[in-house]
């Protein structure tokens, strides 16, 4: 059985309108790279008040299933979702159908590792990802899909019916043909432009992460609560793992461990983080030299709040000034 492809129309570059979104893509240290890191940036953003809004209002707009899932997960992205195609629900009663949408899927993230594509599954329905990037390192994928692009057919139904006695679902084929005719069916022009808003969104995701990860939204032991609050209130003094360990009453060791668990990221990520975070708004300032802005913020040297600011925002602070300016 062939799997057809379909390359998406590339989305162009949007102007969002809030300022976080004038910053560029922000780089993730590599102390947080891998697996782990990936599922706790993704959870993390998952779990923000700006991606859930963004996912009710496009799932009401389109009727389409979102979802945003990490690299290294090969789960069914949509199964259980609002806006569930019935077919799909149907065949995800089976092991053996799953399977075939598994790889599918696999396919399909392969293929857009580096820009937005769209894959055609063997009942029809097409799926499209868009990558989500921090920086030049890809973190996951904000998917849309089952739908038809075009409008499907008797003929392409009994091919559905032979796929589904080939994977052992038993259900009857009225119930199948409901199902099958019941899909979303998309044109060209909207198909582009969901593809289009998806791309923006994944832009701004990247340029509000480093907000999420400071302000996260969900619960979290009030241990690490406090740390965040002593965080805050010391930022701008050199601060040191022991002595923020110590605030909490807990050993380095298990501080460190517990604050990268919750946090998403290391103690000393995060503190870079809440410092670029106040030194972008400083940066609004016109009559702040960025030396005083560096210092104000609790960097020791200029050469290093310049080396952090462009790994987390990608950009200069220079440059990033220079754009807020302009704007």
């Amino acid at each position: 059985m062939q799997t057809i492809f379909a390359k998406s129309t590339p989305a162009t570059n949007g102007q969002l309108v809030t300022e976080d979104a004038r910053a560029t893509t922000l780089a993730v240290s590599p102390a947080s790279e891998g697996s782990h890191g990936n599922r706790a940036l993704v959870d993390a953003l998952v779990n923000s008040r700006i991606y859930r809004d963004y996912e009710r209002a496009f799932g009401n707009l389109t009727g389409l299933p979102i979802a945003l899932q990490p690299v290294e997960t090969w789960q069914l992205p949509h199964h259980g979702k609002r806006n569930e195609n019935e077919l799909c629900a149907l065949m995800s009663q089976k092991s053996s159908a799953c399977a075939a949408c598994l790889q599918v899927q696999e396919r399909l993230c392969l293929q857009a590792a580096t820009e937005a594509h769209t894959i055609t599954c063997p009942v029809g329905l097409s799926d499209s990802a868009v990558p989500v990037r921090m920086s030049d390192r890809l973190i996951g994928f904000l998917q849309i899909g089952q739908v038809f692009r075009k409008k499907p057919s008797t003929e392409q139904f009994e091919k559905v019916v032979k796929l589904t006695e080939k994977w052992g679902i038993n259900t009857d084929r009225a119930t199948l043909k409901q199902a099958f005719f019941s899909g979303k069916v998309v044109t060209q022009k909207e198909h582009d432009s969901a593809i289009k808003l998806l791309t923006i969104f994944a832009q701004h995701l990247a340029m509000m992460s480093n907000q999420v990860f400071i302000q996260r939204e969900n619960a979290e032991p009030p241990v690490i609560a406090k740390a965040r609050d002593y965080i805050h209130e010391h930022q701008t003094e050199e601060l040191s793992l022991g002595q923020v360990a110590k605030s909490v009453n807990m050993s380095s060791y298990y501080f460190c461990k517990m604050f990268k668990k919750v946090a998403g990221i290391n103690f000393t990520d995060y503190v870079a983080r809440v410092r670029i975070e106040k030194s972008k708004n400083l940066l609004l300032n016109p009559n702040l030299r960025i030396s005083e802005i560096a210092f104000e913020v609790g960097f020791q040297s200029l050469t290093h709040f310049n080396r952090v600011f462009k790994k987390i925002l990608g950009q200069s602070p220079t440059d990033y000034r220079a754009q807020l300016l302009t704007h």
